[in-house]
């Protein structure tokens, strides 16, 4: 079976997910994956995709735009186009607004039967950094795509599933995360301190919302609070208790850090389904996010985390787990709830099954 994925929002969580996904797939030698992605996003380096891929992974770069410009959109669809003509494969799945919106329309040929899935990763229409016109225009492009050139959508988390039934056929396969490699690098934390340590992990862009990390952080000076990652919004974390870990080369880097932290914050606006939430979580991390889609997809409020809506909600969340006994709790409770949901070869293998069917 020839399996190819179309992606055109290549970085973050999503190139987590691939990387995982490149890993499954490479042990099953009966199928042969192609991974078409977008060389325009700047977040990973060739240098670094050369290096998280196995060589049995066939790796395709090819321009795509992650906003809506027609001509680099034209020229994409006939890249990928003639691409999907010369593989001919048995299975395309595309990922990301984009990939899916061109990637359907490049696959439609002659004479050719082919099983197309379509993952949003977070659907376009739902992002804040743009007007509610273009949001319109981009759920109407998902519904006209849909009816017009048909495939499944597979959501990756609870609410988009819910969304993605409204536009056309639908299932739900969760995101996932290798649990086996993050408890490797995974070591307790003394909870003896008084100061918390408040961290996330991610670029430092609009989405992620760095002026309300910054709001929380100036509203707790007696905790301190770590940025993992980079961004082009750095100078928005003014608070003197912040620190910005910068960029790191390799992403086992980052695991440090997070065995460092007490508290993981999620401050985005908007969400897929977010892969470094749930490696907090399989990190016994208590999760404290922004109740959006994506993050209350994970988070069940005094169970495993807590969601809020603006940074004085978290004066009464902060004081209840200061306690590091009720700490415990919840992060115990959020790695039991990754192993039942977000565990990546349970879902990977229910991904391969319908691309069997």
């Amino acid at each position: 079976m020839r399996i190819i994925h179309i992606v055109e929002s290549f970085g973050g969580g999503v190139y987590s997910y691939f990387k995982d996904l490149a890993l499954f797939f490479s042990q099953h030698t009966q199928i042969e994956t192609y991974i078409v992605y977008s060389n325009k996003r700047k977040e990973i380096t060739q240098e670094q995709i050369d290096q998280d891929f196995p060589p049995s992974i066939h790796l395709i770069p090819i321009e795509m735009e992650r906003e809506l410009k027609p001509l680099q959109d034209l020229r994409s669809t006939f890249a990928l186009r003639k691409t999907i003509k010369q593989l001919r494969p048995d299975v395309i799945h595309l990922h990301s607004s984009k990939a899916g919106v061109i990637g359907r329309w490049a696959s439609i040929m002659p004479n050719y039967k082919r099983k197309v899935f379509y993952t949003p990763h977070g659907y376009s229409f739902l992002r804040q950094d743009i007007s509610s016109a273009k949001r319109k225009l981009f759920y109407g492009i998902e519904k006209a795509t849909q009816f017009l050139f048909g495939g499944t959508t597979i959501a990756c988390g609870d609410t988009e599933y819910k969304i993605a039934q409204r536009i056309g056929k639908s299932l739900l396969v969760r995101n996932g995360i290798d649990l086996m490699h993050l408890n490797q690098h995974y070591t307790a934390k003394d909870n003896s301190s008084s100061q918390l340590i408040i961290g996330t992990i991610g670029r430092i862009s609009y989405q992620k919302n760095p002026a309300l990390f910054n709001e929380i952080a100036l509203l707790f000076p007696q905790h301190h609070f770590l940025w993992i990652g980079d961004g082009e919004l750095r100078d928005q974390l003014t608070a003197p208790n912040i620190t910005i870990s910068g960029w790191f080369t390799n992403n086992t880097e980052v695991f440090p850090y997070l065995n460092q932290l007490d508290l993981y914050l999620q401050t985005s606006l908007w969400e897929g389904l977010p892969i470094a939430v749930l490696e907090a979580m399989a990190f016994r991390k208590p999760i404290i996010a922004t109740d959006v889609i994506g993050n209350n997809d994970i988070v069940t409020p005094n169970l495993n985390g807590f969601l809020f809506t603006k940074a004085t909600d978290l004066i009464e969340v902060i004081q209840q787990v200061e306690d590091p006994s009720f700490r415990k709790i919840l992060g115990e409770q959020a790695y039991a709830d990754c192993k039942v949901k977000f565990d990546k070869d349970k879902n990977f293998s229910t991904l391969l099954e319908l691309y069997q069917v």
